[in-house]
């Protein structure tokens, strides 16, 4: 295992307001969010999750599991499984055409809102963490040692592109067909204006492993990763900032910080290992903590519009997110 690996990748591995420059933020008790457990139907951990609007959504875990709801998460139904990998990320660009990635090099590509599933040829065997599509015929998937494949015509074919990197890469996002990054181990940080045509690294001065990055526009983005790290910038990656929460006194381990969303400009969100829940309303200058019904680790997020969202993660878990007014 690499060097600044932490237990997410163990588990990849095993299981198959701006704030001022400088400013850490606070965690205070949060009192205004109620979280639900919902009723999964399995126990396979589920690594990624995606809600196309507040009804449909759909989740996707270990041993090739898929699940789909129709009623907001009341309900979940196991999808056929086409294949016994671990799938660990799940994209839509609207209800009909979907993209699952995993291990082995394993894409699925649904056109038909995920009646059916068929697989796309990667042309790679590495493991696949993390895909993004700006639209049904423009998308990005990235991997194990440094894999970034590239598809524009909906992944009928796929192009390996050069990261000039060889640590694993976890997270990718695309704010138009030009500009994009991709985050990774050691602190990676890779950034493109020209397709992913060329990657270059930005700086951090971190060697944490960064698991999952969200922009909200070319210029505001976080990054979040192992032992409570959170960077942002302001700069399009320019400059980043450390965000990193105190540890607390006495200080034990922080738990790695696996998803991060924002659903506009000042709310955001972030999961992790342990139950690591944090939500801001102020663009990260104070965190809330809601309460949990138990502190499971959570490793897949979907917020479909600012107020209801959804986390998936160890043993099936399902929680639904949403004002404590609901």
């Amino acid at each position: 295992m690499k060097a600044g690996f932490s237990s997410f990748h163990a588990l990849l591995l095993v299981v198959g307001m701006v704030c001022l420059p400088g400013f850490a933020g606070q965690v205070e008790a949060g009192e205004n969010v109620a979280s639900t457990i919902q009723h999964s139907g399995t126990k396979s951990t589920l690594l990624g999750t995606f809600f196309v609007s507040a009804r449909h959504g759909w989740a996707v875990g270990a041993g090739g599991t898929v699940l789909k709801t129709e009623d907001a998460g009341k309900t979940w139904q196991a999808v056929t499984r086409r294949t016994a990998a671990l799938l660990t990320s799940i994209y839509f660009t609207d209800a009909q055409h979907g993209w699952i990635v995993g291990q082995n090099g394993t894409i699925l590509h649904t056109t038909d809102h995920g009646k059916t599933w068929r697989r796309q040829a990667a042309g790679v065997g590495a493991a696949l963490y993390d895909v993004y599509f700006l639209n049904p015929s423009q998308g990005w998937v990235v991997g194990d040692r440094g894999t970034i494949l590239r598809t524009v015509d909906g992944g009928m074919t796929w192009e390996d592109q050069s990261s000039l990197t060889a640590v694993d890469l976890f997270g990718v996002q695309f704010v138009d067909a030009q500009n994009g990054w991709a985050v990774g181990a050691i602190g990676t940080i890779l950034f493109t204006q020209d397709g992913g045509q060329n990657w270059i690294q930005q700086t951090t001065g971190s060697a944490t492993t960064f698991f999952d990055l969200y922009f909200t526009d070319a210029e505001g983005g976080w990054v979040v990763g192992s032992q409570g790290a959170i960077f942002q910038t302001i700069t399009g990656g320019k400059k980043w900032v450390d965000r990193t929460l105190p540890c607390g006194s006495p200080c034990i381990r922080p738990p790695d910080f696996l998803k991060v969303q924002f659903t506009g400009f000042l709310a955001g969100w972030v999961i992790g290992e342990r139950g690591a829940f944090l939500q801001t309303t102020d663009a990260g200058f104070t965190w809330d903590e809601p309460e949990l019904p138990e502190p499971f680790s959570f490793y897949g997020l979907s917020f479909p519009n600012p107020n209801v969202g959804w986390a998936v993660g160890e043993g099936g878990t399902i929680l639904k997110i949403a004002p404590a007014s609901s």
